[in-house]
């Protein structure tokens, strides 16, 4: 399959990614406050990190993360607006606010992308060229062949790049996990999941509801990217897609409704959707299986929990209210089941681990993983615009 980014027809149709603006998070202006503060550790001491952007992402997700994990210390935030530095010295005074990632890069061991997408390949590329350890908010790259080119960058380098599908730990998918594992599915047949939200209106000047390809906007890429990962994941390698995307929204140019069927290696299919006018909260996760059907309602509750300010070391973090999350039918009737905790904080555990092993570990989610991923979300996006079947 051709490696460039294939665009869908209709409102997003015709378009081509132009060349990307300057990113202003890689700009210089004053040097880091007190140089040399921040590198000089030894190896025993936690790995430093740099964090680029402080968003959504960044503020909620990745820097609670960073500083609840052991061997990770949040040294410096690259942020120039003035509200966000002053929510990064209320949270964490502890690390530095920079204007541009070179000021502080060659300071630091890990470099964590949590920009708009469009500035997610640039920013990579500045900490693997310094011989830092990369991770990148997903999706790794707007393109496949961008991807694979910064792979190969950090290959080349010999330094771990991964890209932060989360998902992997949400207390829904851990549960399935583990009823596959232990075999109470039998042979896993068919999965259904989606993300669906109850979205009817746009958020007006969100880079994720613009029409410019760079920007990486649309539902395939920012909810694709968990959907299609958690397929793989569960079921294994992907050979043909089949995509229908639509724009709902009368005032929306990219795609808001989103529907991807997989056909895995093993023979297993994939059903996977994501909108924004469901309304009636259908399962999450609905899985048959030649012995039973797994069936999940309701979400991963650390997305939440961040947001509202938890801690991941708070007592309880992960774990839902009680309450009917997820059955397991075998025919004679549903049995409830006890929900994994969610655990997004072994995603950078076993980042650390990675980089002390010093290639004997593997990332938690390695390169060529985010690579695959975006290889079939383009395919999707191929079968979408010309109505085939295409294969992976």
């Amino acid at each position: 399959m051709d490696g460039s980014l294939r665009l869908r027809r209709g409102r997003h149709i015709g378009r081509t990614v132009r060349d990307r603006d300057a990113d202003p998070l890689l700009l210089r202006t004053d040097p880091l406050p007190a140089a040399g503060s921040v590198g000089g550790m030894p190896e025993s001491s936690p790995l430093r990190v740099a964090l680029a952007g402080y968003g959504l992402a960044g503020a909620s997700f990745h820097a609670p993360l960073i500083a609840a994990t052991d061997g990770l210390e949040l040294r410096a935030v690259v942020t120039r607006d003035p509200a966000r530095r002053d929510a990064l010295a209320a949270s964490h005074p502890g690390a530095v606010a920079v204007d541009g990632l070179e000021e502080v890069v060659s300071d630091v061991d890990v470099v964590v992308v949590a920009s708009p997408n469009r500035f997610h390949v640039g920013l990579a590329r500045v900490g693997v060229a310094a011989g830092k350890h990369v991770v990148v908010d997903k999706p790794l790259a707007v393109s496949a062949a961008e991807a694979r080119a910064l792979a190969a960058q950090a290959g080349a380098a010999g330094v771990v790049l991964s890209a932060f599908h989360n998902r992997r730990w949400d207390d829904d998918f851990l549960t399935l996990r583990r009823v596959v594992g232990e075999g109470r599915l039998g042979r896993v047949l068919r999965l259904e999941s989606r993300f669906d939200r109850w979205r009817p209106s746009i958020k007006e000047g969100a880079w994720r509801e613009g029409g410019d390809p760079a920007d990486g906007g649309g539902l395939l890429l920012d909810l694709g990217s968990h959907l299609v990962d958690q397929a793989v994941v569960l079921l294994g390698p992907v050979v043909s897609v089949y995509a229908e995307l639509g724009v709902l929204r009368p005032s929306a140019v990219v795609e808001d409704d989103v529907f991807v069927a997989l056909r895995h290696e093993s023979g297993a299919r994939s059903h996977l959707s994501a909108g924004v006018f469901a309304a009636d909260g259908p399962p999450r996760f609905r899985v048959l299986g030649s012995e039973g059907a797994f069936v999940s309602f309701g979400l991963d509750p650390q997305e939440d929990a961040l947001r509202a300010g938890a801690s991941p070391l708070d007592p309880g973090f992960g774990l839902r209210e009680p309450g009917l999350a997820a059955t397991l039918n075998d025919g004679s009737g549903a049995e409830p089941l006890a929900m994994e905790a969610g655990r997004w904080l072994a995603y950078y555990d076993g980042l650390v681990d990675a980089i002390r092993g010093g290639g004997a570990v593997q990332a938690p989610v390695s390169a060529a993983d985010a690579v695959g991923v975006l290889e079939v979300l383009e395919a999707a996006r191929e079968s979408a615009a010309r109505g085939v079947v295409v294969a992976v």
